[in-house]
């Protein structure tokens, strides 16, 4: 999606204001940026991520995980370091997806997905028949056209792809979020900086799991550096 550059400074005001009005309504969290350091947005307005630059070569090891039907974060990332991105998403539409599109040999794509253990784990659909993105999560309505899917903890994924850490580790996973965010500090991995979408804003999580998650992650030595207008994308680095 093209970002109309005049109407940016208007739909940014907006976006500040509105989660203003979420915060005093309790709606949303209260945290600022903990740490200073470099800092560049890539992908869409759709799948904008912000990562520190410092470090990151074509050597590094880049994770995205949950990658629907928007890749320009992943492809920003091999335009700008020429690094490989290792990406996932088990979900069907966003295989077919995939599949359809003429991609660099960095690209790589894994039909599995992301959760606390290892094996297979029932992914809702959207409520919207034309979105794409499925949830772990209970979606009643959905039940009965819930889909099984192969998941790995995040050290098995590491274990099968012969890593040993990662640069960066970029998370859009629809809610299952919080328990993957215990797994990665329990399994102590090195990870030097942390993307991810929280989602609070769905009914069966709100915000005392992501003000959890976030508390987690700073006794484990994750700093925020970013966060995104709308309050629901944080970027961490390891200090």
């Amino acid at each position: 999606m093209k970002r109309d550059k005049k109407m940016e400074p208007a739909r940014n005001a907006l976006l500040r204001v509105r989660r203003f009005l979420s915060q005093l309504l309790g709606h949303d969290l209260r945290y600022n940026v903990q740490v200073s350091c470099t800092k560049k947005y890539l992908g869409s307005e759709y799948g904008r991520y912000c990562i520190c630059p410092d470090r990151i070569t074509r050597k590094s090891i880049i994770y995205s995980f949950g990658v629907g039907e928007d890749i320009s974060f992943d492809l920003s990332i091999i335009k700008e370091f020429g690094a490989n991105i290792y990406a996932f998403d088990p979900t069907p539409k966003s295989i077919d997806w995939v599949k359809r599109q003429e991609l660099p040999k960095e690209f790589c794509f894994f039909n599995y997905g992301i959760a606390d253990h290892d094996g297979s784990a029932r992914f809702n659909p959207p409520e919207n028949p034309k979105h794409v993105s499925y949830t772990m999560l209970d979606r009643l309505s959905k039940a009965s056209d819930s889909i099984e899917v192969k998941v790995h903890r995040l050290k098995t994924i590491l274990n099968i792809l012969g890593h040993q850490e990662i640069d960066i580790l970029k998370m859009d996973i629809e809610g299952a979020e919080y328990a993957v965010i215990d797994d990665l500090i329990a399994s102590d991995i090195e990870i030097h900086q942390l993307l991810v979408e929280f989602h609070h804003r769905f009914e069966n999580t709100g915000i005392s799991q992501t003000k959890r998650a976030i508390e987690s992650l700073s006794k484990n030595g994750f700093r925020i550096f970013d966060i995104s207008l709308d309050g629901q994308v944080y970027s961490f680095i390891q200090v």
